[in-house]
């Protein structure tokens, strides 16, 4: 008997996509990342033109995961863990519009839980200051270039990644090793 995969999509948008990249692909039930743009006018934006923050695109990672082995509610929780939803348009030294916190939903049922999910977060009072994290309808996505694309992996001696990246990582290990592929 063959199995059939029953891969949904997620897009989120937390800062620079190399961060967030490198995150979801050490998820054990995502099968694969793909960073790119979303949300703005610009028809195939390059990396350039979204980094001058005249596009509206955001950077964003397309998620494809097996809800049967990982739930968008983990994803969610990982997301909202692992980067700061009450900046508005920045996470760390990434500043403008292109790195805000944005959910962009594929699905009803994805908007849903999205919304009740971020709701808990305000009822809880996870965060000490206003969530600013968007929650749209997915219009458009635009893969980056393949420079961007597995980025951390190629090049996790660049003092970016050192920097920035590796000490997210070691949050995701710490805060969620039972959700990580064994072989991380």
């Amino acid at each position: 008997m063959t199995s059939i995969n029953h891969n949904e999509v997620a897009i989120f948008g937390g800062g620079c996509f190399w961060c967030t990249e490198a995150i979801f692909e050490r998820l054990q039930g995502v099968s694969s990342v793909t960073s790119g743009y979303a949300g703005g006018r610009k028809i195939n934006p390059t990396h350039e033109q979204v980094s001058a923050g005249n596009t509206g695109h955001v950077e964003v990672n397309m998620v494809s995961f097996d809800p049967g082995q990982i739930s968008y509610q983990t994803l969610l929780e990982v997301f909202f863990a692992l980067h700061d939803p009450t900046t508005l348009n920045r996470q760390g030294n990434d500043v403008g519009s292109q790195y805000r916190s944005v959910i962009f939903y594929t699905t009803p049922g994805q908007k849903e839980i999205a919304a009740k999910f971020m709701n808990k977060l305000l009822t809880d009072r996870i965060y000490k200051m206003p969530i600013v994290t968007e929650l749209k309808r997915l219009d458009n996505f635009y893969p980056a270039e393949n420079f961007h694309q597995n980025y951390y992996k190629q090049n996790t001696n660049q003092a970016y990644c050192r920097l920035v990246i590796s000490p997210k990582l070691k949050k995701l290990e710490k805060s969620y090793s039972k959700l990580l592929h064994q072989a991380v």
